[in-house]
């Protein structure tokens, strides 16, 4: 085991604690820097998204409504990117205890203490490594529709990370909003591997994964 690593990383299952927060690092530095306000990465994937769409208007790369439906597209884009990640990386079977390891830092912890809002969100800097891969990546792939792909994909994360940092922080709303809330409580509390979209629950709808009822 890295001696940067805390032992109680070896259980994949864990039962919700409503109170406290997990120690992941032995480094002090390492262990303050995995916690974070969450308007840190609202703020620099909401500041991706505006900057990217306003750099393709304004330098006529999205004409006409060409902006409107690329960020349409990327904002669906992220939706499955949502529900990928938190089903297959997320949710890594545990086959091995370095696996087991790596599923807890990644979101074990978050299953065993849901109420930490400071580990609800990618510190900082990881956030901006993320957008700035992003960005390549789309450029890349998708050259000028980068610019209205990447500020839907990027709003997506930012509208995800708002959303599940409401879910966890606050107690439910008394109107259709309240679905949310249901639907990730389902996920936490009581049938782990269904209900996987956060701030979407379409790809669980398409690919069989909405909660049974009880």
């Amino acid at each position: 085991m890295s001696p940067l690593i805390s032992e109680p990383l070896a259980s994949p299952a864990v039962r919700p604690k409503h109170k406290g927060s997990a120690q992941l690092f032995q480094h002090p530095l390492l262990e303050r820097l995995s916690h974070t306000h969450i308007a840190w990465p609202v703020g620099i994937f909401l500041s991706t998204a505006l900057a990217s769409l306003g750099y393709g208007l304004a330098h006529g790369l999205l004409p006409g409504l060409s902006a409107l439906g690329l960020f349409l597209a990327g904002w669906l884009l992220f939706t499955y990117f949502e529900y990928a990640l938190h089903r297959y990386l997320y949710h890594l079977p545990a086959t091995t205890p370095r696996r087991a390891r790596l599923q807890y830092v990644i979101h074990g912890v978050h299953h065993e203490f849901p109420k930490d809002k400071t580990r609800l969100a990618m510190p900082p800097f990881i956030t901006v490594f993320v957008a700035s891969l992003l960005f390549f990546v789309f450029r890349l792939v998708f050259h000028n529709w980068a610019f209205g792909m990447l500020a839907g994909f990027t709003f997506g994360y930012a509208s995800y990370l708002f959303v599940h940092y409401a879910i966890h922080a606050y107690a439910p709303p008394k109107n259709f909003l309240r679905v949310w809330w249901t639907h990730h409580a389902q996920h936490h509390y009581r049938q782990e591997q269904v209900a996987f979209g956060v701030s979407s629950t379409l790809w669980d709808h398409l690919l069989g994964t909405m909660p049974k009822p009880r």
